[in-house]
């Protein structure tokens, strides 16, 4: 139940990251999931040690990517966006590049998408709609596209928070309205590919939303599936031509958490009173088409996004909840409040995004919710002229024996590998 990698593109990975690396947007494969082993089962009465913490990073929500032996991340400083890098080791910082203008601020300050690392090179999108590729090691830019000019892309109401795919000789993306979904040579920024997502209901294309695309395959065809306005697309790989659509998971708000796919089924949630379902992705003839074999009006997964693991779904709604992915069937609800989940070595990582970000280690075990530790997060990031603290929407991230958590400015590392 993972998503399958092309040769060309495993063989690229292999030859530049380590296997405990998380060079993009939710891992290695897209799926929030770590291949790493050998960690904590259990967590001390205040969690696992803090190795270190650095503040400075500038204001955003992104989650960071880690390759190289270096941190990748975004944020706002000085009234201008951009891509900073740290030392893996101590967090100290090796450089930062500016590249954009702010967006206007409001709830989601700075820059959310994650930096994309690939054989040396970094790919960022900044909320206004700025591609840019960097080279990793010293942070200087290579190439850099604008979606609203170049594209005519429409920057969605709090900004662009994609991630992008990198696949082949592709960096893969979504602008948005007549150039949905468009398709750039990763070494030239030069367009391959633009996909208006000529639906009948849709001709003129859709508007980009808060998700970052997915690639597999599906009855032998390469495609990509997005989380855009109206609903779950999928674009061939080789010519962005339309292939299917899935709309029932759609809100009228945001949709932010990206789709996940397994054995050809594909589920997807919002939240805004929505829910998430599943449809069986089938092909008749040369057609694709997408059928919904369930929906789950309580899984209402906002941005925190969700995990597939041995064949369960774990994502929060209100709070950690467990479904069977081909039936639907809801195996238990936890009691860790709204936030992000990511998965590693038999365990959920899941982080409340709200109060003291409350880090939850939880047992991916689906007879049952069962805690092996929380923590709160110290040092939560105060808002600057409101009462409270920033939202904690940040992933968290499990890499090198290591568990990330990004906070606006501040950066905290704990050792979370079994001694």
């Amino acid at each position: 139940m993972r998503l399958l990698l092309s040769s060309a593109f495993t063989l690229a990975l292999t030859l530049t990251l380590s296997a405990a690396d998380w060079p993009q947007f939710r891992g290695p494969n897209r799926d929030g999931i770590s291949k790493e082993t050998g960690l904590l089962k259990e967590w001390p009465k205040d969690g696992p040690a803090k190795v270190w913490q650095v503040k400075g990073l500038g204001l955003g929500f992104g989650t960071p990517s880690i390759a190289d032996g270096k941190i990748f991340g975004m944020g706002t400083r000085d009234e201008k966006d951009g891509v900073w890098a740290l030392k893996e080791s101590d967090g100290s910082e090796l450089w930062f590049t500016p590249f954009d203008e702010p967006r206007k601020i409001n709830q989601n300050n700075g820059p959310s998408g994650t930096p994309t690392f690939h054989e040396g090179k970094l790919y960022a999108i900044s909320s206004k709609g700025k591609l840019v590729r960097l080279d990793a090691k010293t942070g200087k830019p290579d190439w850099q596209v604008d979606f609203v000019k170049d594209l005519k892309g429409s920057v969605p109401g709090w900004g662009y928070c994609e991630s992008p795919l990198i696949d082949g000789d592709k960096v893969v993306c979504t602008p948005g309205g007549k150039n949905t979904i468009v398709a750039f040579n990763k070494n030239t920024g030069e367009v391959i590919w633009k996909s208006a997502m000529t639906k009948d209901d849709l001709p003129k294309g859709d508007g980009a939303h808060y998700s970052s695309i997915l690639a597999v395959e599906i009855a032998g065809q390469r495609q990509y599936i997005q989380f855009v306005r109206s609903g779950v697309v999928s674009v061939g790989a080789s010519d962005g031509g339309f292939l299917w659509h899935y709309d029932a998971p759609a809100n009228g708000t945001a949709n932010c958490s990206m789709p996940l796919y397994a054995d050809g089924a594909v589920f997807a949630a919002s939240a805004y009173g929505t829910g998430g379902g599943l449809a069986l992705i089938s092909k008749k003839a040369d057609k694709f088409e997408a059928t919904e074999e369930y929906f789950d009006k309580k899984m209402q997964n906002h941005h925190g996004g969700m995990v597939l693991v041995d064949g369960y779904i774990y994502g929060t709604s209100g709070s950690l909840r467990c479904i069977e992915f081909k039936t639907g069937k809801v195996m238990w609800e936890g009691k860790t409040g709204k936030g992000s989940v990511t998965y590693a070595d038999g365990h959920l990582y899941v982080r409340n995004e709200g109060g003291k970000g409350t880090v939850y280690l939880v047992e991916a075990n689906p007879k049952a919710y069962t805690e092996k530790g929380k923590f709160d997060q110290p040092d939560r990031q105060q808002k600057p002229k409101e009462k409270g603290m920033y939202e904690a929407w940040a992933y968290p991230l499990v890499a090198n024996g290591k568990l990330y958590l990004r906070d606006q400015d501040i950066m905290l590392c704990y050792d979370i590998k079994a001694k």
